[in-house]
């Protein structure tokens, strides 16, 4: 087997080779094999930690001007590497490249934030508190932290999460999916050129034994993970027991609610863009239309038509809408959870399953798929498809739209799509979800919020991204100081809370 080598980057140095029975990269739309991953064994991971403890030990010293430097050269190699970067997403995830380069812009946003790490880091400080007492508070960096980031969004989320890591002065270790982990590699590179100290930034590449090891290692402090809540649950669970924290962002079910007094025709593309972009492989997707009764009927022919309308085919094609899906097993299964659907009484109105575009037959395709009159009770309803699969569901009106949304054991993201500000302003109170969108399909915030959902969602405390990860990546501290002069001799109390005032 001949195949490029997508290596691992450790203290400075792309390393390892292809084992036995590599991990393979295929490219989504063919189905062919395009590279091989070079896995971490113990000791490479061993030897990561150890070096990026090592480095995190003198950058974690290194004056904020010159962290911001390094942040502010990033973000130019970034821009400049743009188109680049979305060609290696579209190759190995599939998704478009339009769609492929609006990942790169959203991480960007977060990389501008991190920029500003020397206000964000800015500390306090409050003189004579009592007689001659004074207190500081600051925060300092964590040590080594871990990234595991998923393949929908091999650029995004490693800049949601390494930027401001590394702003704030830790050492970073990220584990790329191994469906399409070129772009982790390349962005290793950009960290290099912008004059990131080697060992401040590495890649360890491989499965969930690499991910087992990061969670096990002593020198391991933070671990920030984004996928499946499943998967989620395990990494917080066994890295909180060791003492480390965790970001863990789960799975979603989004909802959005339309209501009869919405723009149907804006309210039916944006149900559309946001149910199929990217296959609906993104956690942000509108998976679940709450309709109301009175204008179903229209708007399911309406984004059934549209969605009919949108060109599938390989995402580096000109004029690709939508790619395929990232593996024939996830296709398989958003097909058999559609067929299942239609057995217990949901209407296709739009059917992709089986969908082959030209020239692209062996590829993992599955076209926009409306299905019409599902239930709660319903997989369809119920699970995570990550496809490109919309659930309408009929509600009675917007109170029973909420209800939905509240009863649904995921809560990333939704949406509600109305002229009524009195409508939006109770569905905003109302609804038990992380992120809201008022007329807006896919609300995820700008760089300088922060990012995440509630329930099975998300698993502990910490959102991602904005200033929920500068509190995540470091820890406070606080000095309080006295400085007596030398011919004074205050004295010492016994007594526990007693100040001089």
């Amino acid at each position: 087997m001949n195949l490029p080598l997508v290596p691992n980057l450790i203290a400075g140095r792309a390393v390892g080779q292809v084992g036995a029975d590599p991990l393979l990269v295929r490219n989504p739309a063919t189905g062919q094999a395009i590279a091989a991953v070079a896995e971490a064994d113990a000791a490479a991971l061993d030897h990561a930690v150890q070096t990026a403890d090592q480095a995190f030990q003198a950058w974690s010293q290194v004056p904020l001007g010159r962290r911001a430097a390094v942040m502010f050269k990033l973000r130019a190699l970034l821009a400049e590497s743009a188109e680049e970067i979305a060609g290696i997403i579209s190759r190995e995830q599939g998704k478009v490249v339009s769609d492929a380069l609006g990942e790169v812009a959203r991480g960007l946003e977060v990389v501008d934030f991190a920029c500003g790490v020397p206000q964000l880091l800015k500390g306090e400080y409050s003189p004579q508190v009592a007689t001659g007492l004074d207190v500081a508070s600051w925060r300092e960096p964590l040590g080594v932290t871990v990234g595991i980031s998923p393949f929908n969004f091999p650029i995004m989320v490693p800049l949601w999460m390494s930027p401001m890591a590394i702003a704030t002065g830790n050492a970073f270790i990220l584990k790329p999916s191994p469906a399409d982990p070129s772009a982790a590699v390349k962005l290793g590179q950009l960290w290099q050129a912008a004059g990131l100290p080697d060992g401040v930034f590495q890649i360890l590449q491989g499965g969930p034994d690499v991910v087992n090891g990061l969670l096990a290692h002593r020198l391991v402090r933070a671990v920030s993970f984004v996928g499946s809540t499943p998967v989620a649950r395990h990494i917080h669970s066994a890295a909180v027991a060791l003492g480390k924290r965790v970001q863990a962002l789960g799975g979603a079910k989004n909802h959005a609610i339309v209501l009869a007094d919405s723009n149907a025709e804006f309210a039916a593309n944006s149900v559309v863009a946001a149910a199929f972009g990217a296959a609906g492989q993104r956690c942000m997707a509108l998976s679940v239309a709450l309709v109301e009764d009175s204008i179903a009927d229209e708007f399911v022919a309406r984004v059934a038509a549209k969605a009919a309308a949108v060109t599938v085919t390989a995402g580096t094609e000109a004029g690709a809408d939508m790619g395929p899906l990232i593996s024939a097993a996830a296709r398989d299964r958003a097909e058999a959870i559609i067929s299942e659907a239609e057995a217990d009484g949901a209407k296709v109105a739009l059917d992709g399953r089986g969908f082959r575009p030209a020239g692209y037959e062996s590829g993992f395709f599955t076209g926009p798929t409306v299905l019409d009159a599902v239930t709660p009770a319903m997989r369809a309803y119920r699970e995570e498809i990550f496809g490109p699969v919309l659930a309408v569901v009929r509600v009675r009106d917007l109170d029973h739209g909420i209800g939905l949304i509240n009863d649904n054991p995921y809560g990333n993201g939704t949406a509600l799509f109305t002229s009524s500000g009195e409508a939006a302003r109770r569905f905003e109170l109302g609804v038990r979800v992380g992120m809201i969108g008022i007329n807006v399909p896919i609300p995820v915030p700008v760089g300088s919020y922060s990012f995440g959902g509630w329930k099975d969602s998300l698993i502990g405390d910490f959102h991602i991204y904005g200033p929920e990860s500068v509190s995540f990546y470091t820890q406070a501290k606080v000095a309080t100081r006295r400085w007596p002069a030398p011919d004074q001799s205050p004295e010492a109390s016994f007594h526990f809370g007693a100040r001089s005032k």
